[in-house]
């Protein structure tokens, strides 16, 4: 694959990464920076947002503004301002935890998880927010949560417990999500790897980064490893499809981890990243407030 070095954004822990249809720009985050960055890939431009605390992702909503998570709740973010503005805590999340992942449904609900910010304890779990309505659903007593990710058809939704290295995969519909089960086990295939950040292609395949593997994965509808990308940076953490007919793959990275020696080896972590996909994503929903 054609992998590029888009944006030298030192970022510390790049997250979040989403195409925005309407605006025809991508969005990511450093977490640990406190950014919520764009990045125009027709003209280059970009720049940050100072978000007032860790903010895990954001997506846009159907009034035009960003439904943003961070590590105390969920805020609404306004481009044209820069403004952040809290819309609601995450009831019963402990302190010590912080939001980390999220994605849309194809009826704008927002699907997100929250973690233990030391990555320590496993009190982080899954939750969806529904016009409004925060409830508990999908798996719990996860360490690092990611994800997560919904197919075109909105039939599936997929789970990542990255600590347990292991993708889940759940049933899904207007009513809810069923029980999840074991989609893909990464540790057997990439022992010293982690599963981050998933996405779903338009062929149902599932994307996924890898955190300490140097590659982003992709995974067949049944579970089986269908193809690998070597990335230029150690530690990769999410992918998202862009661009004019969603066949670019925008790829965040992360340096939080990384020793000297290992900055020397990979100059270009932390970058935005591209590749020309082999197929097609499909455009996100927007939230729905």
């Amino acid at each position: 694959m054609n992998t590029r070095q888009l944006l030298s954004a030192d970022a510390k822990l790049g997250e979040g990464v989403l195409w925005d249809t309407a605006r025809q720009i991508v969005w990511f985050v450093d977490i640990k920076r406190h950014r919520l960055w764009h990045y125009d890939p027709a003209t280059g431009s970009n720049a940050y947002s100072e978000a007032p605390e860790q903010i895990g992702w954001a997506i846009p909503a159907e009034n035009d503004s960003l439904l943003c998570g961070l590590r105390d709740g969920l805020y609404a973010f306004e481009p044209e301002t820069g403004v952040f503005e809290k819309i609601t805590a995450i009831p019963g999340e402990p302190d010590r935890n912080r939001l980390n992942d999220a994605c849309t449904d194809p009826w704008g609900r927002v699907w997100f998880g929250s973690m233990d910010d030391s990555e320590a304890e496993a009190t982080g779990r899954f939750y969806v927010y529904d016009r409004g309505e925060i409830t508990p659903a999908g798996p719990s007593g996860i360490t690092i949560t990611n994800g997560p990710a919904v197919n075109e058809q909105g039939d599936r939704i997929y789970f990542t417990d990255t600590g347990a290295q292991q993708i889940m995969v759940a049933d899904l519909s207007p009513g809810g999500v069923g029980e999840p089960r074991l989609f893909a086990d990464t540790g057997a295939l990439f022992p010293d790897a982690y599963p981050d950040g998933p996405v779903v292609d338009a062929q149902g395949h599932v994307w996924t980064g890898l955190y300490l593997g140097s590659k982003v994965a992709r995974f067949a509808p049944d579970g089986a490893l269908d193809q690998t990308i070597e990335m230029p940076a150690r530690d990769i953490t999410k992918m998202a499809f862009g661009g004019a007919d969603l066949t670019t793959a925008f790829v965040t990275s992360a340096t939080k981890n990384m020793e000297p020696a290992d900055m020397q080896r990979y100059p270009q972590a932390g970058s935005l990243f591209a590749f020309d996909a082999p197929v097609a994503g499909f455009a996100q929903a927007r939230a729905k407030l």
